[in-house]
């Protein structure tokens, strides 16, 4: 076999030079890229709302207590149905039966006086015209605690993509005017990460609802008129940055 000519030899040596330093210059090269978040949100009107109360009575006989911690929730299922709200819409949560006990200083010990009776429901409104009627209407039946009502809307999930796609453009118009800053060009969407679009914790609390008392001499019930809700999204997106 015939050794290569030392014209040729050096014609590759010096290729192969060539080659890997082009090869380690694109390996030093660093990759560009920049991480921006995005926010977006949207209002909408509420038109649910779920309302929880609880029905306590005590009495040192337990069956009387459970007699009229019943006789309560009658009432008050009477008045849901009144108001036209569908039974499956109305649910008892929880229901409790305990022992009283007071101190007695001569004896120095617990004594029982009796037992709690307590009964707790959850009611979905789906006609925000009937909030302020069953609130009252729920404390003349003698129901001893009622919590704020939560107000959420029908659209959850709709809204919920369209707060998400709100910041998923936030987010690219961030990535795009730091890109325009440094002179660069926006490249491939690398990474996106998004956070579940929520409303606000405890949406449309009392406190937040404005009471508007009608004037009546008939005392009509109050009208809750709960406003607007905001849904807002979160995301996380990596972009490329391309030299022009």
């Amino acid at each position: 076999m015939k050794s290569l000519a030392p014209s040729l030899v050096t014609c590759l040596l010096g290729l192969g030079i060539a080659a890997n330093a082009g090869t380690s210059a694109q390996a030093a090269e660093p990759a560009r890229s920049v991480t921006v978040a995005g926010t977006g949100s949207v209002q909408a009107a509420p038109d649910r709302a779920r309302v929880r109360l609880s029905v306590q009575k005590s009495d040192p006989v337990m069956e009387t207590a459970r007699a009229e911690a019943v006789a309560v929730v009658e009432r008050f299922l009477a008045l849901t149905k009144k108001l036209g709200i569908e039974r499956k819409n109305v649910r008892t949560t929880a229901a409790f039966v305990s022992p009283e006990y007071r101190w007695d200083k001569p004896t120095e010990r617990q004594v029982m006086t009796g037992y709690l009776v307590q009964r707790e429901l959850e009611v979905e409104v789906t006609d925000l015209d009937q909030l302020g009627a069953l609130l009252e209407g729920a404390v003349s039946a003698g129901v001893n605690n009622v919590t704020p009502p939560v107000l959420f809307s029908s659209r959850q999930r709709d809204l919920n993509r369209e707060a998400l796609a709100a910041a998923a453009k936030d987010a690219a118009a961030n990535a795009q005017a730091i890109a325009d800053t440094l002179g660069m060009q926006l490249g491939t969407l690398r990474e996106l990460t998004a956070a579940d679009a929520v409303p606000p914790p405890r949406p449309g609390p009392l406190g937040n609802i404005r009471v508007a008392a009608m004037a009546q001499s008939d005392a009509a019930p109050e009208t809750y008129q709960p406003g607007s809700m905001e849904v807002t999204a979160r995301v996380n997106a990596t972009f490329d940055l391309v030299a022009p």
